[in-house]
């Protein structure tokens, strides 16, 4: 789980609705046109951007924002040094028995490829391919929350408009402005609220999540490579430890 974008929404959330609570009562800032312009309407042009499909797994692609569990660079270096001590001494079949151990489902098919006899040429060249299209589809989930904080504020800027044309043409009549500049305030309220405290911070961290991941698994390619090339095992960390800031890594060897 991600403490930091769960403290994140609870200081935004949390500070926004004591500065409303200081000023006033929160029902002033509840208006159900609003909402409906909003939230209806980034969710009826999102429809129209994307496939329906996308748009529902956009929900599961949220989740990855608090709800992942952050792998270790330095772990996983380890671990290959592990498989790689063992096929040097035992030979690459012995990491069969260690596949069942493994939870990272790339590195089990990186494994698996290895004791089925795959050169290092042809495993790194299909790996590598299988990253191309996995950060393809990360950069889609991450479009989708970019485009919904595009959509949200404009949505917001036509309730607005809806709003001041209604003021306008009932000029004549007070009782009527105020329930008209509320849908036009409240809409832009809501439109920046939604792009600059959810969807756009949630874009900007699965972006980094990808970038996490995606090194993880050039490690594990390299890694993998190198286990099948018979490389020693000091020159293969060395090569690893390149992805890894030098104050963050750890040797195995003491």
């Amino acid at each position: 789980m991600d403490i930091a974008t769960i403290i994140g929404i609870v200081a935004a959330f949390g500070l926004m609705l004591m500065a409303i609570l200081q000023g006033g009562g929160l029902g002033m800032f509840i208006d159900v046109a609003s909402m409906l312009i909003v939230f209806g309407g980034t969710a009826g042009v999102a429809l129209i951007n994307f496939p329906l499909g996308d748009v529902i797994s956009a929900i599961g692609v949220a989740k990855k924002t608090v709800l992942i569990k952050e792998a270790n660079t330095n772990e996983l270096i380890a671990q290959l040094m592990e498989f790689a001590n063992k096929a040097r001494k035992e030979g690459i079949l012995s990491l069969q028995g260690a596949i069942d151990t493994v939870e990272d489902q790339f590195l089990v098919k990186a494994l698996q490829m290895a004791v089925d006899g795959q050169e290092p040429d042809d495993l790194k060249a299909m790996l590598n391919t299988e990253i191309d299209y996995i950060q393809e589809r990360h950069s889609g989930g991450a479009e989708i929350f970019t485009s919904l904080g595009t959509i949200s504020p404009a949505m917001g800027m036509v309730g607005t408009l809806i709003g001041l044309v209604q003021m306008l043409q009932n000029m004549s009549d007070p009782s009527s402005i105020g329930p008209a500049m509320a849908v036009a305030l409240l809409t832009t309220f809501y439109g920046a609220v939604l792009a600059n405290i959810l969807f756009n911070p949630m874009a900007g961290k699965l972006k980094t999540r990808s970038k996490t991941e995606l090194l993880q698994k050039t490690v594990i390619v390299e890694g993998m490579e190198s286990i099948l090339s018979g490389e020693n095992p000091r020159v293969m960390e060395q090569k690893l430890h390149a992805y890894i800031a030098p104050k963050l890594r750890e040797s195995v060897f003491q």
